[in-house]
């Protein structure tokens, strides 16, 4: 059974930053894509970043420049660095592995709140 493990959420200020990891136990790790959403409170799921299996990466407007999607596959991880974080961007964040062919695997979220 594939393990997903993400970590890095927490409390920060306005213009601060975070880092989220997220592991995954897949076999042929490189083979598949990521996909970063995040939900915040009383609204829909939104994607934030893709990242894919050839290292192309795609932002949505609203975090583009201030966040980056980036992974190491010798570690089965992909990293998520948010700067310039602002309170709109408070929401449970989430990764999603995908591959053609392979059902998606979401990981189990993880919080984070930008508040002063």
């Amino acid at each position: 059974q594939v393990q997903v493990v993400e970590s890095g959420g927490g409390l920060v200020q306005p213009g601060g930053s975070l880092r989220l990891s997220c592991a995954a136990s897949l076999n042929i790790f490189s083979l598949y894509g990521m996909r970063w959403y995040r939900q915040a409170p009383g609204k829909q799921r939104e994607l934030v970043a893709t990242i894919t299996s050839v290292m192309t990466t795609n932002y949505a407007d609203a975090v583009k420049v201030r966040f980056t999607i980036s992974r190491d596959n010798a570690k089965n991880t992909v990293y998520r660095q948010m700067n310039s974080l602002k309170p709109e961007d408070t929401a449970v964040y989430y990764c999603n592995f995908y591959r053609s062919g392979y059902f998606a695997i979401w990981g189990q979220g993880t919080q984070v709140t930008v508040s002063s």
